[in-house]
């Protein structure tokens, strides 16, 4: 509504992409369909919704908004969560990093067009 203020933070999309191993692609679904509750609360403690993955072969597609006020100290503090460190144990070693990243890092992608 025009002139009424909210306390909402601005609205970030991020898409992202990691490959996943053709072998593993049965247990990274299994795992994804019954995600940690602890994790599913780190996420939405650090202003993490809208969170989906999806499979097209062997490579995973990211999609999450972040409401928050400080991106970087909140994606710390998921990667400090000890239930996140754990399930990330669990889940990194079935992805593929791609572009030679790291284990378990996503690739970022840039987003080109967006309409409401």
């Amino acid at each position: 509504m025009p002139g009424v203020e909210t306390n909402q933070a601005p609205m970030k999309r991020i898409a992202s992409v990691i490959g996943v191993a053709s072998e593993h692609i049965e247990a990274y679904e299994r795992h994804h369909a019954a995600v940690w509750p602890g994790v599913l609360a780190a996420l939405a403690r650090s202003h993490v919704h809208n969170y989906s993955i999806y499979r097209f072969g062997t490579t995973l597609f990211s999609y999450f908004e972040y409401r928050g006020e400080d991106y970087e100290a909140d994606l710390a503090a998921i990667a400090a969560d000890p239930t996140t460190q754990e399930w990330w144990s669990v889940v990194n070693p079935l992805q593929q990093p791609m572009d030679g990243l790291p284990a378990g890092q996503w690739l970022e992608i840039p987003e080109v067009f967006h309409t409401d």
